[in-house]
């Protein structure tokens, strides 16, 4: 598969992203069994970057369950482990009494790392991702939180997720070169990240677009009905649409590094063969226009 740069990582240029497997739009969550048969279908694709989260999880009295299963399906796969990069994200919380609040604080970040330490039963995180902000601090104060715990050598690489151009520069000027990646949505039905995605291609910066297409479930199923263009090329190759999308995602920068969503080894595999689908400048260009990016 072709292979990107993340930092200090060279890794696939489709990853998977292991969210469905914890939580997903129609609540339809498979078997542990068949969760960690996805995982391994993707790393046998040549798949080796999996995202995932500590909130990913089907209740607040479950997190880390996402993780659990990566750990699991990485310990039980006969591959190189070592030539798999694990991302996951904190700084979300969960609770009995709020569902989804947030915390930037550094007594909070540190326990949250420590937590997914123990359940990716790993010394240290290969990246670590700061999940949404915490509006009630300042956005340069949690990444110098993020900084400290860097230090303290729990992560490899840091980055940040559902950031905008101004916070990826705050970002960039407190982390330096310890900030590699920044995971924000776009897809053709949300491909208003794309600032953000120009900004990390022209800062070296690799751009991880989360639901890359469209979502899960439904959004991600109906890609090609929604948006006719990919489907009409996806003909022309006799392939899918999510494969068109993808390769599509891929054109727009060398940074970019789409994570598609699976919870069924078919997804996944279909997905990863996006990484050597070859569109003609042509056919990029009619997909662009029919989403109205100027590329």
């Amino acid at each position: 598969m072709q292979q990107r740069t993340l930092g200090p990582f060279t890794v696939s240029a489709i990853g998977l992203g292991a969210m469905p497997m914890s939580m997903n739009s129609d609540n339809q969550l498979p078997e542990r069994e068949d969760a960690v048969a996805t995982v391994h279908a993707a790393l046998d694709a040549g798949v080796t970057l999996i995202d995932t989260a500590d909130i990913y999880a089907p209740s607040w009295d479950a997190m880390g369950h996402n993780e659990e299963i990566v750990a699991a399906a990485l310990s039980s796969w006969g591959g190189d482990r070592s030539q798999i990069v694990v991302a996951t994200k904190g700084g979300i919380t969960r609770t009995e009494e709020k569902d989804f609040g947030r915390d930037g604080s550094l007594d909070y970040l540190r326990s949250a790392v420590d937590a997914s330490l123990r359940r990716l039963e790993v010394d240290v995180i290969d990246l670590y991702q700061y999940h949404r902000p915490d509006r009630w601090m300042v956005y340069g104060e949690v990444m110098e939180n993020l900084k400290t715990l860097q230090q303290e050598g729990k992560i490899r690489a840091l980055g940040i997720s559902n950031a905008s151009v101004e916070e990826i520069a705050i970002a960039q000027e407190v982390l330096g070169d310890t900030l590699v990646s920044v995971q924000n949505e776009f897809s053709p039905r949300h491909p208003f990240a794309y600032n953000e995605l120009r900004h990390c291609a022209e800062h070296g910066l690799a751009f991880l677009p989360w639901s890359p297409l469209g979502g899960t479930g439904g959004p991600g199923r109906s890609v090609g009905e929604r948006f006719a263009a990919f489907a009409d090329v996806g003909r022309d190759h006799g392939v899918s649409a999510q494969q068109v999308v993808l390769a599509w995602e891929l054109s727009l920068g060398d940074t970019v590094i789409p994570i598609p969503g699976a919870r069924r080894a078919e997804s996944i595999v279909d997905s990863a063969k996006a990484a050597d689908l070859q569109l003609s400048s042509d056919e990029l260009t009619r997909l662009s226009d029919s989403l109205g990016i100027e590329v």
